[in-house]
């Protein structure tokens, strides 16, 4: 890593610690070359999912909101394109901000989420660009998966008799499984371990261990050709 970029996180990564003081927030963001906000427009937000009922039950700190707004604000700076300092720059959010993160997260522009602490990601996770997760009802993503772009994965619905009428329910999808483009997850869906979902797929039900699964619904096709290997021999190994 150029030695411009390590200098800056590793100042970045420093002020983290205070992330909740909305002058840190404001320091963090001068450090990314972004717009100058005030004081007092940082010190009076509030998110979007700060708007939905979860909100009640799920309340977030001053630090939670205000690392959700960098990593939703980055996205739309010049600097989210530069690979060497992107990826770990969001590493540095997703592991205060999520449920949980394991090492060599990697995640590309423009991965949206509305409740961070209800995302629990495992070790050497990538998301590809533009995905969406619903994280209202839990989202987890084991070791090893990889979601491709324009993946949507939802986990709540609302009654047809009266829209405010919701129900949650967990995704999950497990350790080495693929999610890939344009697929879908409906709630309460568990994805198997080394499963793959195949572009485009809409999932109503849980996918079995090893199984390959496309269309709408998505349908088992045949068992993952893995050649005996499993796990890490999988080789799901992504940029850095």
């Amino acid at each position: 890593m150029p030695a411009c970029y390590k200098a800056l996180l590793s100042r970045i990564e420093e002020r983290l610690d205070a992330i909740g003081d909305s002058e840190v927030l404001q320091d963090v963001m001068a450090d990314l070359s972004a717009p100058r906000l005030s004081l007092e427009a940082l010190c009076h937000m509030h998110l979007y999912a700060e708007t939905l009922p979860r909100a009640e039950d799920c309340p977030l700190t001053p630090a939670q909101r205000h690392l959700h707004f960098l990593w939703d604000a980055f996205d739309k700076l010049p600097i989210c394109l530069i690979v060497p300092f992107a990826i770990p720059f969001r590493r540095l959010i997703a592991k205060r901000l999520f449920g949980a993160c394991g090492s060599a997260f990697t995640a590309e522009e423009n991965l949206r989420f509305n409740f961070g602490p209800l995302l629990r990601v495992g070790t050497g996770v990538f998301v590809n660009r533009n995905v969406f997760l619903d994280t209202k009802g839990g989202v987890t993503l084991g070791d090893g998966v990889a979601v491709a772009e324009d993946v949507r994965v939802f986990t709540h619905t609302h009654g047809e008799a009266s829209h405010i009428e919701r129900t949650y329910a967990p995704v999950v999808v497990g350790d080495y499984a693929k999610i890939y483009s344009g697929a879908v997850l409906l709630p309460g869906v568990t994805v198997g371990a080394q499963a793959i979902v195949a572009a485009g797929a809409l999932v109503t039900h849980d996918v079995p261990d090893n199984m390959v699964v496309a269309g709408r619904p998505a349908k088992i096709l045949r068992e993952r050709r893995t050649e005996g290997r499993t796990g890490a021999e999988l080789d799901h190994i992504w940029l850095f």
